[in-house]
């Protein structure tokens, strides 16, 4: 997030006719981002945000007009801004645009820790006039503590006013009892299996805080029998290391349903894929799809992409066309995180499906 992708160019001309669309499309993109989000505001302007990307402690950002090239904006939030709480571990922007502002979620290592915890990561909110910053944090402090460390918050904007905030929670000193982690103890391969899951809470309308408490959205599954279990698990069958990971949620709502894409495995490594699961309520019950994983590595398949995760979403100028956004890693990258874009769709069966990964 470098290739001539006929089908991406073909469905924008298409959706776009009138609009100047791009001729083009190249994966991998040479944007060096992990976690890669992009805002698409008036016409046909697009902005990237990611982790990473040569910002030195805080986040920096890209344009274009096609989602093909992509022009260095630099570093649009530094976490030494007036009011930053941060110090370190800048991870997964996300910028939303309300009421003319332009609002930055992101998550970093907060410097209150007085039990010095390894992870003691939060949630905070910056805020900008422009998508190219610069932005300053709304608070001197993280949005809320939920006691736990978190990361990869999501927002959910719906018509009534209502906001909701999504996030994992870390793996950091949260081992759960699982079929997966007896069977990998009793190999002798992990003592126990710690995870990471998705919750989600209210936020309030100015972003100062939480409305009633989380509620768990997302987990790996219990038993090895769900079909789930198998891809959600692979870093832990692969002897890789000894957690499960649900993180990287993005939310939308399609027609009747709410479509929360997320990530499981070491976003470090082979592994790391994407799902969904789908429900009638912001705060569930979600169901994850039968067709998951709808996005993972392709080597198997003689491609040489890996570690295919942390997508957003975005469309066409028009609004017709879907991309799913994301970052992986090639045999020729290597352990460099750099972006892609494919085309996704959801079908008349409400079955979403990314075309991907792809490469020149």
């Amino acid at each position: 997030m470098k290739r001539i992708l006929p089908a991406l160019f073909l469905l924008l001309s298409q959706a776009t006719a009138a609009q100047k669309t791009p001729a083009a499309s190249n994966n991998p993109l040479p944007v060096q981002f992990g976690d890669p989000y992009v805002l698409h505001v008036k016409g046909d302007q697009y902005y990237m945000y990611g982790t990473g990307g040569g910002a030195k402690k805080g986040f920096s950002a890209y344009s274009s007009t096609d989602l093909v090239n992509w022009k260095p904006e630099g570093q649009v939030y530094s976490g030494d801004n007036k009011n930053g709480w941060g110090i370190h571990s800048f991870w997964a922007p996300e910028v939303y645009e309300r009421n003319g502002k332009f609002y930055l979620f992101y998550s970093a290592q907060w410097k209150e820790n007085p039990a010095n915890e390894l992870e003691n990561f939060k949630i905070g909110v910056a805020v900008a006039d422009k998508p190219s910053g610069p932005f300053i944090d709304m608070l001197p402090r993280p949005v809320f503590d939920p006691g736990y460390p978190i990361i990869d918050a999501n927002v959910l904007f719906e018509p009534d006013g209502k906001v909701f905030l999504y996030y994992s929670r870390c793996c950091y000193k949260h081992p759960v009892k699982s079929e997966i982690a007896d069977w990998a103890r009793k190999k002798g391969w992990f003592h126990e299996v710690e995870e990471s899951w998705v919750y989600g809470v209210e936020l309030k309308p100015d972003f100062s805080g939480v409305i009633g408490k989380p509620v768990l959205l997302l987990r790996p599954p219990v038993k090895m029998s769900d079909r789930q279990s198998e891809w959600e698990s692979r870093s832990v069958t692969s002897k890789e290391v000894n957690r499960r990971w649900t993180e990287g949620s993005f939310i939308f709502k399609h027609g009747e349903l709410y479509y929360m894409m997320y990530s499981a495995n070491y976003f470090g490594g082979k592994n790391y894929a994407v799902g969904y699961a789908t429900s009638r309520s912001p705060l569930g019950p979600f169901k994850k799809a039968a067709n998951n994983p709808v996005l993972q590595k392709n080597v198997e398949k003689g491609g040489i992409v890996t570690g295919t995760g942390h997508n957003s979403i975005t469309f066409s100028p028009d609004g017709k066309q879907m991309f799913c956004v994301y970052h992986g890693r090639t045999s020729k990258t290597g352990d460099e995180r750099v972006v892609f874009i494919d085309p996704m769709e959801i079908d008349q069966n409400g079955v979403l499906k990314v075309a991907g990964p792809t490469t020149k």
